[in-house]
Parts: structure tokens; C-alpha cells; sequence
């Protein structure tokens, strides 16, 4: 997944190499920009945020995430 903070407008994409980009509007300072994906990724898959979290590149555009999609008994 590549992340473009400060951006004039928000949202999801596919790129033609077929890596999710996902553009915010925070900028990239003290997590914001990271707490803003993390919102949008939960508004477009239909999760909690809880269920979303950041596995690597916490400081990089470049970034590993997981979704945890499986519904809780």
C-alpha cells in the first residue's frame, strides 16, 4: 500500500501495478496522517478501526497493513 499525505483530495485507488494508494489529507506529522488512513481504510471496508492496524512502515509512504475482517462471536 502507498500512503500520500497531505493531499488536496482524499481517497482510494488502485495503481496499475495493482497496489492500493490512498490519499489523506493529514500531514505527515506525530501519526496524524496515519490515523487518517486508518479512518478511511475503516469507512471503505465497512470495519472498526480497532480491526485495522499498521504493520510496518509506520514512517514510510510504503506500508504493510492488516484488516482484521473476520466478525467477532
Amino acid at each position: 500500500m502507498k500512503v500520500k499525505p497531505s493531499a488536496k483530495k482524499e481517497g482510494i485507488s488502485v495503481s496499475t501495478n495493482g497496489i492500493l494508494e490512498v490519499a489523506v489529507s493529514a500531514p505527515p506529522e506525530k501519526g496524524k496522517a496515519n490515523e487518517r488512513l486508518i479512518e478511511l481504510l475503516a469507512e471503505h471496508f465497512g470495519v472498526a478501526k480497532s480491526k485495522i492496524r499498521i504493520v510496518s512502515g509506520h514512517t514510510k509512504r510504503q506500508k504493510v497493513i492488516e484488516i482484521n475482517l473476520l466478525q467477532d462471536n
